[in-house]
């Protein structure tokens, strides 16, 4: 707990309206959207300035109270729970789109924007911003950059690290460093723009960031395709790929997830499937109708027993919307869902959804299978109930069985949704032991009195999904 003249002096940096301590305050702070991660912090802290940001970071570097830097809160690792303690720092009033550069293909940012209204600003000057987290209505850019956020355009695209150009960056002692910049080529140094996207706020505080455009695609179709079996549908997904077409979007859902969708959207989908394939082309008008017209002839091909293509944008805005509302749709049936994202190479994608079937049966667990298929990138969301303790212990070996399954299909822990405190005892089936010491060094380099969102990214020797602190 922070004594007063502690949060004096925080209230002397940022102003005291911008210092929060009230309990439903920190209450507010001491979770995010993942379940079952919950430890209150002793101080909201919301800095004006960039300058402020390196006051705040220094006068905690100092005092060695931890730092937790925050957007939404909508990231699915409990990457922004505060679990020590000390002060959630919030970007809030970091919020300035400033400036779009239509010479130079860029949008330079505060880490406070929202993702949304980011993407609609540049789509206003007939540009385009590619990275769209399902979470794009809420999360802010900041968030999007810690956490190297995906979406459904990634296949073709790329993530948020592909995107990310120059970075303005306080460091856990309270120096600023720029990073890149509006550059197509820049070789100086090591690469500390890419060092710090998907660092989840354990380096330092990102401030600032200068992110590529790409021109707005002329034109875009939709294609839905339904399958009697997993198989199927995977079998299509490696054709699409094989035959050199990279579509904008390649999403999968299955029966369950379907069926639970259709009943929060109430937009036709077919429930009587046992796969779904929502495909999306984009760009040049006559090379979209091409590889449109080849995609179907795949699907059918491959046993689809339907391929039907959206009449309209806002018939496909529609489709494209009720796949992001996937995991608001399973949270309604139980009392905790659980989201992960275990990713595997493009041809075992069968192979992992039938293991994560067979994982569900053995333990006796609730599994809905979504994702990206298109880049092996799939979400298992187990259905549950935190207040079971016996039932959320068969959960806990469900998603460690999960995970090694993935890892010894070529695959990871994680393809989008970060490690955090969620997936930290994971770490080492990826990177192994002397992968995970590696990143321990540089943690250590950068932050030696480890402030910066500790807990987060290396486990402790406790190996449990639930942690809860008062």
């Amino acid at each position: 707990m922070l004594a007063k003249n502690e949060l004096e002096v925080l209230a002397a940096i940022v102003g005291k309206e911008n210092v929060e301590t009230s309990q439903a305050s920190k209450l507010v702070y001491s979770f995010d959207a993942t379940p079952q991660f919950q430890a209150m912090p002793d101080a909201i802290v919301s800095p004006r300035t960039p300058a402020e940001v390196s006051q705040v970071v220094k006068w905690c570097n100092e005092q060695e109270i931890p730092i937790v830097p925050r957007g939404s809160g909508t990231n699915l690792s409990a990457g922004t729970t505060p679990l020590q303690g000390g002060v959630v720092l919030l970007m809030k009033h970091l919020d300035k789109i400033l400036e779009i550069d239509e010479e130079n293909l860029t949008v330079t940012t505060q880490p406070g924007v929202n993702t949304l209204e980011l993407m609609e600003a540049v789509e206003a000057k007939g540009l385009f911003y590619p990275p769209d987290p399902s979470s794009m209505k809420i999360s802010q850019i900041g968030g999007n950059i810690n956490e190297n956020s995906g979406g459904l355009r990634g296949l073709k695209y790329g993530v948020t690290r592909d995107y990310v150009m120059g970075l303005e960056i306080v460091l856990p002692n309270g120096e600023t460093i720029r990073t890149g910049g509006k550059l197509a080529k820049d070789v100086a140094g090591y690469d500390l723009t890419r060092l710090f996207v998907g660092s989840e706020g354990t380096l330092g505080i990102i401030t600032e960031a200068t992110l590529k455009l790409i021109p707005m695609p002329e034109t875009k179709k939709t294609v839905l395709a339904l399958y009697e079996d997993m198989d199927a549908a995977a079998r299509t997904v490696s054709k699409i790929i094989a035959s050199k077409i990279i579509p904008a979007t390649l999403e999968f859902l299955d029966q369950p997830t379907i069926k639970v969708v259709e009943d929060f959207s109430n937009i036709g989908l077919p429930t009587h499937a046992k796969a779904v394939l929502l495909i999306e082309q984009d760009g040049d008008a006559a090379v979209v109708e091409k590889d449109i017209a080849k995609i179907v002839s795949i699907c059918e091909d491959n046993q689809a027993i339907e391929v039907s293509m959206a009449a309209s944008e806002i018939e496909a805005e529609a489709l494209r919307s009720a796949r992001r509302s996937a995991l608001s749709a399973l949270a309604r049936l139980k009392p905790t869902t659980i989201l992960e994202d275990a990713t595997v190479p493009r041809s075992e994608i069968a192979n992992m959804v039938e293991a994560i079937n067979r994982i569900a049966e053995k333990h006796q667990v609730e599994i809905c299978t979504f994702g990206h298929a298109g880049d092996g990138n799939l979400h298992p969301t187990c259905l549950t109930d935190a207040r079971d303790k016996e039932e959320m212990e068969r959960v806990e070996q469900a998603f460690e069985e999960i995970f090694t399954t993935a890892v010894a299909l070529g695959g990871t822990i994680t393809g989008e949704h970060g490690v955090g405190a969620m997936k930290a005892p994971y770490l080492h089936l990826k990177l192994g032991d002397a992968g995970v010491g590696a990143m321990q060094s540089i943690k250590q380099a950068f932050d030696p009195k480890n402030i910066m969102n500790p807990g987060k990214m290396f486990a402790n020797e406790n190996r449990k999904r639930v942690v809860v602190k008062q």
